[in-house]
């Protein structure tokens, strides 16, 4: 089992780890690379030990003697502990302490974290509150935070594909990508239709993005699908002539056309609905008490 310094580091109280150099290990009567607590004065030196020591019968431990190794060895009858704490990593295989399934590791991200910073600053400044007894004592300090750019990471690293991201709705920074497929002195019908719609879509809200650059319709819709949005509505002479302005989701390849007049409705109902899919997929998770 490998020790975790980070379990012990919490169980000593302490600031910072760093092993022991070879003069120091000689110098409380043990020998580097063959050390054990067994023979060492608890004068000497600060032992700690798993709490599964104390319940493993016969194991190996250094003799504190070049070249040589103690078999058999028992906790309580060889040699006793300052400390029994839980300091070894956990890890594939273990049993769970709760259920005692095997325990499964996985990689993952930190996304958020909570320290306790007990009365270290605020006894340092000042902080005090009166408890009931009318006594002053320095106030006990949390803090919590979640990390949004690593947060951002993680939902592009698990909704991509080879040509961008693919925002779920419920993180999404707008819903609909828009996308005027013309140049404003070349096709004024579509830039006035694509604006119109942009402004109603926001007074009904959905949160629209208006692509009205003057650039190549590749162009745009190469970075409608890098962005990622949930939704991509195209507006331009052929779908204008199809009946229209075109929908896609970003997560498929089929198109539909919407009649001008119902995009707004559509793009209403459509958002609600990925918005429901999206709550339906969220797993509640017990706390236990």
């Amino acid at each position: 089992m490998e020790l975790n310094e980070t379990k012990l580091v919490n169980a000593l109280g302490a600031r910072d780890l760093r092993p022991a150099h070879e003069d120091e290990i000689r110098a409380v009567g043990a020998e580097p690379g063959y050390a054990s607590p067994i023979g060492l004065s608890p004068d000497q030196v600060l032992i700690v030990v798993d709490d599964l020591i104390p319940r493993s019968a016969n194991l190996v431990a250094g003799a504190n003697e070049h070249g040589y190794h103690l078999l058999h060895t028992n906790y309580g009858r060889d040699y006793q502990a300052t400390l029994v704490a839980d300091i070894v990593a956990a890890s594939d295989g273990d049993g769970c302490p709760q259920c005692a399934a095997a325990l499964r590791t996985v990689r993952g991200i930190e996304v958020g974290n909570i320290f306790k910073l007990g009365t270290r600053y605020t006894a340092a400044t000042g902080g005090v509150y009166l408890d009931r007894d009318g006594q002053e004592k320095p106030v006990v300090m949390g803090c919590y935070g979640i990390g949004s750019g690593r947060l951002l990471s993680c939902v592009i690293e698990e909704h991509h594909d080879a040509h961008g991201i693919r925002f779920p709705i419920s993180v999404a920074p707008y819903h609909v990508y828009c996308v005027a497929l013309t140049q404003r002195e070349r096709e004024p019908d579509v830039a006035a239709i694509a604006e119109r719609l942009y402004h109603e879509a926001w007074q009904h809200g959905v949160e629209m993005l208006l692509d009205d650059r003057e650039t190549t319709p590749g162009v745009k819709l190469n970075d409608a699908d890098l962005i990622g949005l949930p939704l991509r509505l195209t507006i331009g002479p052929r779908s204008l002539k199809a009946g229209g302005a075109e929908l896609k989701h970003r997560h498929g390849d089929e198109t539909r056309i919407v009649p001008i007049d119902e995009v707004i409705p559509t793009l209403r109902a459509e958002v609600q609905r990925l918005l429901a899919e999206s709550s339906a997929r969220v797993v509640e998770v017990p706390f236990p008490e």
